[in-house]
């Protein structure tokens, strides 16, 4: 389908992206750029990439399609990086966890180029780093959430719908404004709990010695606290408003089950945890096999 991806980061999920894409036979020739040259060096002795490119806009020239895998925070200076050979021809996509933000930044650095990118936001990941994790299989199974704007041309949103779901995924339209209320609830917000809880255990005297007991409860809990530091700041941060709104309603939601615990009412303590247990059992069964990050 395309003669050459240009990959700006060549990361864990650009490179997953890039092996992927290689492996379904939809692209003939990689070329990768990151702001680490030992990283574009990297991914293609381990042959994620074909090409190094000393720059963000030399590994898009020539690209019928391009991958945008860095922070959310360096997006908008990569768009105004390569916004002089972006074509209306061109398929542009990033795999940012938030969307308003991003597509606020290609409206500000592509401006009538615009047209040519397609925010995505695959849901897929790992608590590991580096091109060296890279997995074709990566995003086989998933949820990939894509939020066109009014300027998003047509037949790019169409190619896009194409490409993912060639990779196995299952692809799902939505606003910016409505995917970032929702991953503040369901991705956003349990990150920052998990953040918060190990701080808090590992900042008593005797933190060490409770983590050393703890089982697959604590395990499963706090998975996610060994993400991506700097992935998840800019997450945080970019994300805010939505995210304070939704920390809000978990304070109240944990204040009432305290003040409950307080007052020693078992009865109602049990009506609470038999709704969230029944609420969860549902999702359960109504979710994808393999679950978002």
């Amino acid at each position: 389908m395309f003669e050459q991806l240009g990959l700006i980061g060549c990361g864990l999920m650009g490179g997953s992206f890039a092996l992927a894409l290689r492996r379904a036979g939809l692209v003939k020739r990689v070329v990768g750029y990151s702001k680490s040259p030992s990283t574009t060096e990297r991914a293609r002795a381990l042959g994620v990439i074909d090409v190094e490119a000393p720059s963000a806009l030399l590994a898009i020239s020539g690209a019928d399609i391009v991958l945008i895998a860095v922070p959310v925070a360096a997006t908008e200076a990569t768009f105004k990086a390569i916004k002089h050979l972006v074509t209306p021809q061109m398929l542009i996509m990033d795999v940012g966890s938030t969307k308003r933000d991003v597509t606020e930044a290609s409206r500000r650095a592509l401006r009538e180029r615009m047209g040519s990118f397609v925010p995505a936001h695959p849901i897929a990941g790992k608590e590991v780093a580096g091109v060296e994790h890279a997995d074709a299989d990566l995003y086989t199974g998933r949820q990939v959430i894509l939020t066109p704007t009014e300027r998003t041309l047509t037949v790019q949103l169409k190619k896009a719908e194409q490409v993912w779901t060639a990779l196995g995924c299952h692809v799902r339209l939505m606003s910016p404004e409505s995917h970032d209320a929702a991953f503040a609830a369901v991705s956003h917000l349990p990150h920052l709990m998990a953040f918060a809880l190990m701080n808090a255990i590992s900042g008593q005297p005797q933190g060490q010695d409770y983590m050393s007991l703890a089982g697959p409860g604590f395990r499963d809990f706090t998975r996610i606290a060994a993400s991506d530091p700097k992935v998840w700041r800019d997450i945080l941060i970019s994300n805010r408003e939505e995210l304070l709104a939704q920390s809000k309603l978990l304070q109240r939601s944990l204040a009432e089950l305290e003040l409950i615990i307080a007052q020693g009412d078992g009865e109602l303590l049990e009506q609470l945890i038999e709704h969230a247990s029944q609420t969860r059992s549902r999702w359960r069964m109504s979710s994808p096999s393999r679950n978002p990050k």
